[in-house]
């Protein structure tokens, strides 16, 4: 059989049948054969492999599976890179924070992340008061998602890369400083709080700031509230300094950017070479 590409010709249903077959085969160098001509073919060769993702032999249904998520990673790696290339620095955050998770994970159901945090929001909305002052509204938000959901700090796995990916987050309701202050700031937009990103050297906080009000909230440790006294005793502690910028609202650019960052740094020590090639191309798009 020829299995090299053949440019601009449609395959036929006798050759899709054949490359099938092949799939199975113990020959590590035919199934290579097979795996290259199948993606020199593009991702229409889903509609065809798809029905055997089902199939009664085990290694069929896997080399398939395979090639299938070859198909749409490439996909939505190219949707992600559009994304950032073509949004500026207030870009949606919840899309992009939405788009970066697929990237990894493809089947993701965007839509059931956002009906949670629709819902979430939604109860948070009935237990807010107009009247409330802004620690009491905290207050209410941190004994919801910190307290009643049980969103916390992953301390004992910090560097999983689940910690990064929102889905992951809202699942099993653990993250880093920044994935769990997204869901903080995608709880404010919703409620119309005043709340925005800040991005401390090694760490992420939230601020709630007013004319009048001006206080920190650390998502990674269950919504503990701070002054900006403690965020400067935590630059100073930590030998930053306090140079200017620390302090100032992370554009939502920015949190995408560092939130790449954060994972090109994991994948890296962790040997992914694909990963980390990946992800580098993120930070460069990013950076633009």
């Amino acid at each position: 059989m020829n299995l090299q590409p053949q440019s601009m010709q449609p395959t036929a249903p006798r050759e899709h049948a054949a490359l099938v077959t092949l799939l199975d085969d113990d020959d590590p160098d035919i199934f290579a054969a097979v795996q290259k001509r199948i993606l020199s073919l593009g991702p229409d060769s889903c509609e065809w492999l798809r029905p055997h993702t089902s199939s009664s032999n085990p290694l069929v249904r896997q080399r398939t599976l395979g090639l299938i998520h070859h198909f749409t990673r490439r996909e939505t790696d190219r949707e992600f890179l559009s994304f950032c290339l073509t949004h500026g620095e207030n870009l949606d955050l919840e899309t992009g924070a939405l788009l970066l998770a697929r990237t990894t994970f493809p089947d993701v159901n965007t839509d059931a992340c956002r009906a949670v945090l629709d819902e979430c929001a939604g109860t948070l909305r009935h237990r807010l008061k107009s009247d409330d002052s802004p620690r009491e509204s905290l207050a209410k938000m941190n004994q919801y998602l910190f307290v009643e959901l049980g969103f916390r700090g992953n301390e004992e796995s910090y560097f999983d890369p689940k910690n990064s990916y929102i889905n992951h987050v809202l699942e099993r309701r653990t993250g880093n400083p920044i994935s769990l202050c997204t869901i903080y700031l995608l709880m404010a937009r919703r409620l119309r709080l005043p709340i925005t990103g800040i991005g401390l050297p090694g760490h992420f906080v939230c601020r709630y700031q007013t004319s009048t009000t001006e206080v920190y909230i650390d998502a990674f440790n269950r919504g503990k509230l701070l002054t900006k006294a403690d965020c400067i005793k935590y630059l100073l502690h930590t030998h930053h300094g306090l140079e200017e910028g620390y302090l100032a609202p992370v554009t939502p650019r920015r949190m995408l950017l560092r939130m790449c960052a954060n994972l090109h740094q994991i994948y890296l020590h962790q040997e992914q070479v694909d990963a980390t090639a990946r992800f580098q191309r993120y930070l460069v798009a990013l950076a633009k």
